[in-house]
């Protein structure tokens, strides 16, 4: 795990200034690697990396050559570099080091762009030819690794964090107001856009091709296979568990201390469980908790660890958000709304004490059914209206919804008509309104509008995209699909991410090898979440390995009682940072919406929790933003840079979602 920054000149030369920038560029990564930095320079490219050494501490320093022309940097791990390097080595190919980053590059010399297609684990990296003036940059499949880029004055940036691009002297901070809309919807900034105008994200799957001028970016990975894997239950619960065995072992290389996140929760359960049966000693696990059981599953968690033999690190955490706000707020770049930041930064600062690698229970929910709220009321009503014709199925589903527990949020999905053989505009909107952490009324309050249907956005269209995109015939797994290519990539791995890079800790996550989301989703619905029973095929590969008493328990997320803070102690600070005079955002927001919408939930007439926090986290930025411009003796509303001349060429039909 490490932080990688370059430049490359699409055409001519690069500056000396630009290029001599690659230094502070990639010292602005330090959290990402403390263990050591290199940089790469020459008249076209210059190359940064900052090293967390996790494997061949000693050889795999990097930027990486082989010698002939090929400079690499690498962000992430290889599980299957052991393979490759085998393979490579019977063409002819003679290693130096034990790394998996020297296995990239061969692979590159040997496959060229095809060779990601090859690569096994989570990772981004650069490889340069220096001899054909060319930079290649790819990503992992699932969005484990991030990556951004930018084109300004014809050199193309690149980096791990924007922070990192913002040392740039060419930087250019001009805003992207387009996305407001969708961060206040959504709690986050959906890929391939920043919060930057001129910044994108490289969306997962994706790679970049740079020569003579002409920048091109392609998808080469996809799910592909949907509801043809018809083998009877016992064959998919062993191959489940056979796979899942092998995705844990593959993460356990390290030549440092590692250990695990352990949650109350099934899927971090069966990753210790693994481990702890590769492992030669006891797995070295660590939970936090806050006051209260609503967000509190240390006792939970016990149970595996008892069952386990666990070294179990537990802790009931105390924030005090002023002073780990402006870390978590700056450790993401831009606006993040996801209070789960908060335990996350917790929970891996207490890790890193004693590991400095840890797997976590990541993407079981969304290739496995886990999300009830959001998965449930799909599989009911499309149950309905397969065996009730017509309006007996629409009203089947309706009583359905008066009865279900509001606590799940299932009615308003069930009302909307969802049907399990067509992708309906109701169901794309039953979708979107479960993703959208503010609801659109609040969000158009926010906004000033007095009428607003987002339906008509953009938001909901590209929220929507891989949901109507997605060819398979039931309505579960088209949810899930699109949380994989929504969700996923633009919430939950970028708060593990940078959460855990802000204390130099790898984190690793078996539950998304590619294999094993490919078998998910070439399981039929029925198999996965028969009788509308959540996540029911991991549980049954969980009955034999965790107590049974943790299978029975309900459901939680990792959440924060932000609700209580905001109304209870935070109440001031939050007023005296959005409601004052000198708020930020009150030309960009409605600042009389903002305040009766938190005197009504300081009231607890209403629970406006995801709204304002989304507010305070923008707030937070804006001020966070405006600090480093003027400490770099910035504006950051000058006029665009320039940037004729480079063709960027997208060749995904549909857009890459």
């Amino acid at each position: 795990m490490c932080g990688i920054a370059g430049v490359f000149a699409l055409d001519g030369p690069l500056s000396p200034v630009v290029r001599d920038a690659i230094e502070p560029m990639t010292s602005s990564l330090r959290h990402r690697g403390p263990d050591g930095a290199g940089y790469f320079r020459d008249e076209r490219a210059a190359l940064g990396h900052r090293r967390l050494a996790i494997i061949d501490l000693t050889g795999g320093t990097q930027p990486m050559t082989d010698h002939a022309g090929l400079w690499v940097v690498f962000n992430g791990e290889i599980y299957n570099h052991r393979a490759l390097r085998t393979d490579l080595e019977t063409r002819g190919h003679v290693f130096r080091t034990t790394s998996d980053t020297e296995v990239i590059l061969h692979a590159y010399r040997a496959f060229g762009m095809q060779s990601v297609e090859r690569l096994h684990g989570m990772f981004a990296f650069a490889v340069y030819d220096a001899n054909r003036r060319e930079l290649f940059i790819a990503r992992d499949r699932l969005g484990k690794k991030p990556l951004f880029y930018s084109v300004l004055d014809g050199a193309l940036h690149f980096a791990s964090e924007i922070k990192a691009i913002a040392r740039s002297p060419l930087w250019n901070g001009a805003m992207d107001e387009s996305t407001l809309e969708e961060y206040l919807s959504l709690g986050y900034i959906l890929a391939p856009r920043t919060a930057y105008r001129h910044v994108r994200k490289l969306e997962p799957g994706h790679w970049i091709h740079a020569r003579d001028g002409r920048l091109t970016v392609q998808k080469y990975w996809d799910v592909e296979r949907f509801d043809d894997h018809r083998a009877p239950l016992p064959a998919l619960i062993a191959e489940v568990d056979d796979l899942l065995r092998q995705a844990v072992v593959d993460r356990l290389e390290s030549e440092v201390p590692l250990g695990a996140f352990l949650s109350g929760g099934i899927d971090s359960g069966l990753v210790v469980s693994y481990m702890a049966e590769a492992a030669s000693s006891p797995v070295r696990t660590t939970t936090v908790g806050f006051g209260g059981q609503g967000h509190n599953e240390i006792e939970a968690a016990r149970l595996t660890a008892m069952k386990w033999g666990t070294t179990q690190v537990s802790d009931v955490v105390e924030p005090r958000l002023d002073e780990v706000l402006d870390p978590i707020v700056e450790s993401f770049d831009e606006p993040f709304a996801d209070s789960s930041a908060i335990p996350t930064f917790y929970v891996s600062k207490i890790a890193r004490r004693q590991v400095t690698v840890a797997l976590s229970g990541d993407g079981g929910d969304e290739s496995f059914g886990g999300y009830s709220f959001r998965y449930v009321p799909h599989a009911v009503e499309g149950v309905a209206r397969r065996f009730l014709p017509g309006t007996m199925g629409r009203g089947a589903a309706a009583a359905l919804a008066a009865v279900w527990p509001r606590s799940r949020r299932l009615p308003r999905a069930l009302r909307l008509g969802t049907v399990l053989d067509n992708v309906s505009v109701d169901a794309a909107h039953a979708y979107f309104n479960d993703l959208c952490v503010t609801k659109p009324s609040v969000v158009g309050r926010l906004l000033g509008r007095t009428s607003w249907d987002p339906r008509s956005s953009t938001v909901f269209d590209e929220v929507t995209a891989p949901y109507r995109r997605c060819p398979s015939a039931s309505a579960v797994q088209r949810a899930e699909y699109a949380d994989l290519k929504i969700y996923l990539p633009n919430d939950v791995l970028v708060k593990v991410d940078r959460m855990s890079m802000a204390h130099s800790l790898e984190v690793r996550c078996p539950l998304l090898d590619h294999r094993l989301v490919e078998l998910a989703f070439a399981i039929p619905r029925s198999h996965k979440m028969p009788w509308l029973r959540p996540k029911h095929l991991l549980k049954q590969v969980a009955k034999a390995r965790l107590p049974e008493e943790l299978l029975r328990l309900p459901k939680h997320g990792f959440s924060a009682p932000v609700g209580d803070w905001l109304a209870g102690e935070y109440r001031v600070a939050f007023e005296e940072d959005v409601l004052s005079a000198s708020s930020l955002t009150a030309g960009r927001l409605d600042q009389r919406a903002v305040r009766v919408m938190l005197e009504a939930h300081c009231r607890g007439e209403a629970d406006h929790t995801p709204a304002l926090w989304a507010v305070w986290m923008l707030e937070r930025w804006h001020r966070l933003q405006t600090r480093d411009a003027k400490s770099l003796g910035r504006d950051i509303a000058k006029p665009p840079a320039r940037e004729g001349g480079v063709e960027l060429a997208c060749p995904v039909a549909g857009g890459s979602r």
